[in-house]
């Protein structure tokens, strides 16, 4: 089994928790109060890796350590501790706020500057940017306010993933993280063929899954 440290970010109220509640426990909670600080989460996936051996296809564990940011103003001071050596994030939007996007893309430029992100880095932090609440755009079009267009085109233009997911309805999500996956895991591999050819590696070694502190016993959950 592999692990990963992966983070989400965002402001609050966009759904980042309702997004990996989701995921872990197939739950969607309407009335989920705000995280405080940060809450802790893990979950695995399988992946196929049939690259080496079309033949004899080997199945692939990857562990999820997942850090779940509070969005609010008054927590934001505390985000690097949580996203520090993250080997993945998720920068989560709400479709149909108009100002949402101009937050997520200020994640996006605080990582960068932060943590590794050159797509040609062995140990850069890969980002999926994820528009969220699609089933309000789905009942209604005109809830939209931020096209499907301008935020692929921030990604291509960035090297993030990109994603719009609905997580009410459960539409998405595990794509989001099966294909963070899929590239983590791609990553490591190249990694460990580089090791193996004599290459020096100044990668983190053993992933970082280190659980910052916290006076506030609410802020984290198992």
């Amino acid at each position: 089994m592999i692990q990963f440290k992966l983070v989400l970010l965002g402001d609050s109220s966009v759904g980042k928790s309702s997004i990996v509640t989701r995921f872990v426990k197939d739950q969607f909670d309407e009335n989920k109060e705000s995280t405080i600080g940060a809450a802790f989460l893990s979950q695995t996936i399988k992946l196929i890796d049939n690259q080496d051996n079309p033949d004899s296809p080997e199945e692939v564990s990857i562990k999820f350590e997942i850090w779940d940011t509070a969005g609010q103003e008054r927590y934001k001071a505390l985000a690097p501790m949580y996203y520090r050596n993250s080997n993945a994030a998720i920068i989560v939007y709400d479709i149909t706020d108009d100002k949402s996007l101009s937050k997520a893309i200020k994640w996006v430029n605080e990582l960068k500057e932060r943590l590794p992100t050159d797509l040609d880095d062995p140990n850069r932090c890969i980002i999926s940017l994820v528009g969220n609440k699609l089933d309000l755009v789905d009942d209604q079009e005109s809830n939209r306010k931020i096209s499907t267009q301008e935020a692929r085109d921030f990604s291509i233009d960035n090297g993030l993933l990109f994603h719009e997911v609905s997580a009410k309805n459960n539409i998405g999500i595990k794509e989001i993280f099966q294909e963070l996956g899929e590239a983590l895991y791609n990553q490591h591999k190249e990694k460990q063929k580089s090791k193996s050819l004599g290459k020096t590696d100044n990668s983190k070694g053993n992933i970082e899954l280190n659980r910052p502190s916290t006076n506030d016993s609410t802020s984290c959950c198992n």
